[in-house]
Parts: C-alpha cells; sequence; structure tokens
C-alpha cells in the first residue's frame, strides 16, 4: 500500500475507534485528502477495505498500514502526517483511551515524543 493510501487507512481508523465519525474528524481526513491527493482519487477500494474489517481487525491493519507509510515517508512526510493524527483525536474534544493507544503505536513507531 502506497504512502498516502496507507494514512488514509490510518485517519479513518483513528477516526472510527469510538465508533462515531465526528463532522469535524471528517473534515479533517479530506484536507489530507486534498493534500495529498491534488487530483480527484477513487476511493472505493479503499473504504470497501476498511468496512469488511471488524473492531478486532482494526489494530493489526493499523500497525501494517503504519509500517507501509513508514517506509515510503520522510521525516519531514511523518511530522506532517502526526499533526493530521493528532488534531483528529482532538476534533470531538475528547480523547479516548482507544485513540491514545493507537495514536501512541505512530509516536512509538516513529521515536516522537508527545509534548
Amino acid at each position: 500500500m502506497n504512502k498516502t493510501i496507507a494514512g488514509y487507512h490510518l485517519l479513518m481508523i483513528l477516526a472510527a475507534i469510538d465508533f462515531k465519525l465526528h463532522i469535524e474528524e471528517e473534515k479533517i481526513i479530506r484536507e489530507y485528502l486534498f493534500q495529498e491527493f491534488p487530483f480527484k482519487v477513487n476511493l472505493d477500494n479503499e473504504i470497501h477495505t476498511l468496512a469488511s474489517l471488524r473492531p478486532d481487525e482494526w489494530k493489526q491493519h493499523f500497525i501494517k498500514c503504519l509500517d507501509d507509510f513508514t517506509d515510503e515517508a520522510t521525516e519531514e512526510e511523518k511530522n506532517h502526517f502526526i499533526k493530521f493524527a493528532v488534531y483528529l483525536t482532538k476534533a470531538d474534544e475528547v480523547i479516548t483511551q482507544e485513540e491514545n493507544e493507537y495514536l501512541q503505536l505512530i509516536f512509538d513507531a516513529w521515536d516522537f515524543s508527545r509534548e
């Protein structure tokens, strides 16, 4: 999976963890897509893949996407993406334990500290 699609999957799973898609989360994901895909792209296959995952499969898929993203991303791209991930988890003004856990997976994978 390429870096941009992997990032999309990561954000979608982060948004889904609390089983609610807040309008602000959707806006952040749209902004990510706008910045990463300056042209119209069909995400039907990606949505199908994500929708077919059971919640108990999310973490494994998240880690795979994180690995795929990491394989292609520069440090600058990682820094840019982590801002989207943090904004996304804060979008509904509540950071759940699950959101925190998944966000921490990103910080740990990229050796970032949370400040």
